[in-house]
Order: structure tokens, then C-alpha cells, then sequence
């Protein structure tokens, strides 16, 4: 697909279309070792970007400043994950997620493979895995193109401004988020990408 195809259907969005023309196009792109995608998404969760690429950072020291395999992973004491400032539950999420892998026998292809749903059904019974935390991975990793993230806080409040929504009622916020963002579709990834850097100002 090229870049000209999703800005021309995002387009059809007249809130969107102005912000198509103050930002620079992207494409998806598939990352290899899924594994630490997931665990990196999870270590995330609730932090702010430059306090998540600090815990990543301090995750690789751990295994040479390289990135670890799902068995090095699964091998690493629960006490030295906690030392680089992951939570308990974190930690047991991150073991959990190499532990999954190895068990099933997940490889980058097999993922790589899958349609969303397919992805979404097969992630989410790892403990310390929810949707959002498949959507990351959808989205960063494996180039999945039609998803939407409505429980993202950037998301949200990159809606709310752009389209001035009322953020009183959460319910009410997100099924207007939803009906927006069917607009969207099958290029629902790239509208979060922009809304994304309209809330960093880029």
C-alpha cells in the first residue's frame, strides 16, 4: 500500500484531512522479536515515553545492551527484573509473556502470519496481557493496519480536542470515538499514528 492510498481515504475526514497536511507520512513497518515487543509494551504501560526507553534501556544492560530471546528471557531471577524498576505484577507479566512463547513455540513468522483477531485470540490468555497491550504490538510490530486503540490515553484526548467531544461520560466518549473512527477503516492504524503526534505537537 502506498502512502498516497491512506492520506487520500483519511482524507474523507475533514478533521483529519487538516492534520494530514501539518504532519510527514510514515509507513508500518514489521519488527522482529515479538517477544520483547510485547515485553516492552508492558513494561510501558503507564509511563511516559522517556521513562519507558529508561526501563528498556536498563532491561538490555541486563543481557549485554542486546535484546534477549524469549528463553533468556524466562531464565532472568524475578529479583533482577524488579532491580531495573519494573513493579512486582510487571515482572511477572514480562515472565509470563517468555514463558507463553516458549511454550507454544511462538516464532516472529507465526505472529506475522495471523489476521488481528487471530493475534488478539491467541495473546490475550498470557496474564498481564490486555487488548491495549495487543493493540501496541499490532500497531508497532506487526504492521497491522486497521486497528484502533479507543482506550489509549492519547487517543483519547487527541480526539476530544480535535473534534471537541465531551470526555464527562467515558461510555459516551468512546462509542463516539468507535463511530468516528469507522471512517477510518481499513487505515485505522495510520489515523492513530496521527493522532498521536498531533498530541506530541509533531
Amino acid at each position: 500500500m502506498s502512502v498516497n492510498q491512506h492520506i487520500t481515504h483519511l482524507s474523507t475526514d475533514e478533521n483529519l484531512k487538516q492534520l494530514l497536511a501539518t504532519v510527514e507520512p510514515y509507513k508500518l513497518v514489521l519488527r522482529t522479536n515479538v517477544c520483547v515487543r510485547l515485553c516492552a509494551s508492558i513494561m510501558s504501560q503507564q509511563l511516559s515515553t522517556r521513562v519507558a526507553d529508561v526501563i528498556f534501556g536498563r532491561f538490555k544492560a541486563i543481557y549485554g545492551d542486546t535484546e534477549p530471546d524469549a528463553i533468556q528471557i524466562a531464565a532472568t531471577p524475578f529479583e533482577t527484573l524488579r532491580s531495573i524498576g519494573l513493579s512486582n505484577a510487571k515482572a511477572n507479566y514480562v515472565l509470563n509473556v517468555a514463558n507463553y512463547f516458549i511454550a507454544h513455540n511462538i516464532t516472529d513468522e507465526l505472529l506475522y502470519n495471523m489476521s488481528a483477531d487471530e493475534v488478539m485470540e491467541f495473546l490475550l490468555p498470557i496474564k498481564g496481557v490486555g487488548k491495549w497491550t495487543v493493540q501496541m504490538l499490532q500497531m508497532f510490530s506487526l504492521g497491522h493496519e486497521d486497528i484502533f486503540a479507543p482506550d489509549d490515553l492519547g487517543i483519547q484526548q487527541s480526539m476530544v480536542k480535535l473534534y471537541k467531544l465531551d470526555a464527562t461520560d467515558k461510555r459516551v466518549l468512546r462509542q463516539q470515538m468507535e463511530d468516528i473512527a469507522s471512517v477510518w477503516s481499513p487505515y485505522r492504524t495510520h489515523a492513530c499514528f496521527y493522532l498521536w503526534r498531533y498530541k506530541d505537537g509533531k
